[in-house]
């Protein structure tokens, strides 16, 4: 009996896996609190800005008749911010616990929607002599830029609770400061992710992996 040495292709389910309702329900809720956190950071920074906004407030007063100086306005001006970024924070506390959630899925899922063995089942047939070879290539790739995220957004909740309780844990002001600078340039880096991410599936949706938005919407067949 001749033996088939011709090495097993894929089949499409490694690409289009399907997706439980606790991962897809995640998924979506993770989406939502990231757009608002961008959001609030978005306007806090630019419509709601205190040094900007402190000029319009004292203009608007002296032109009513009342005496304001500079530090005053932006005193006033300066309530707002901070409402955006009270929110901000308390959706940051949001985040952290999807983190844990995300953590607790994991583990309640089966053994073959795990992550683990999604990437430790590409990477074998990766070393293979796979003609899919460039395609799992890509997966690998996808996959590892998943865990950058993940360890980005888990690094972006240490350091914003680290702000956000920084008087009880007894922080100073300069490592304050320098925990701030480091959180503000983690922002730049999910605003890369999304954007990258957001492209790649557009293309991969629209190419050979049809069906990868709606299968985070109604699981994958």
């Amino acid at each position: 009996m001749k033996m088939d040495k011709t090495p097993n292709k894929i089949n499409q389910s490694t690409f289009m896996q399907k997706h439980s309702v606790s991962i897809r329900i995640w998924h979506w809720l993770t989406f939502l609190t990231l757009t608002f956190i961008l959001l609030t950071v978005l306007f806090a920074s630019t419509l709601l800005n205190p040094r900007k906004n402190s000029i319009v407030v004292q203009t608007m007063l002296t032109e009513k008749g009342a005496s304001i100086d500079k530090d005053q306005a932006f005193s006033v001006a300066h309530i707002f911010d901070d409402k955006m970024w009270e929110l901000h924070k308390y959706l940051g506390f949001g985040l952290s616990f999807l983190i844990l959630a995300r953590i607790g899925i994991e583990f309640a899922q089966t053994n073959e929607e795990k992550f683990k063995s999604r990437v430790k089942n590409a990477l074998t047939l990766y070393k293979q002599n796979n003609p899919d070879k460039k395609e799992l290539k890509l997966y690998l790739i996808v996959k590892g830029s998943y865990t950058f995220f993940y360890i980005l957004i888990l690094f972006m909740a240490v350091t914003g609770l680290s702000l956000a309780f920084g008087r009880d844990l007894g922080i100073s002001r300069d490592t304050k400061h320098l925990i701030e600078e480091i959180h503000g340039f983690g922002q730049y880096l999910i605003y890369t992710f999304v954007f990258f991410h957001l492209c790649g599936v557009i293309i991969a949706d629209l190419g050979k992996s049809k069906g990868i938005v709606s299968g985070m919407i109604n699981g994958g067949k």
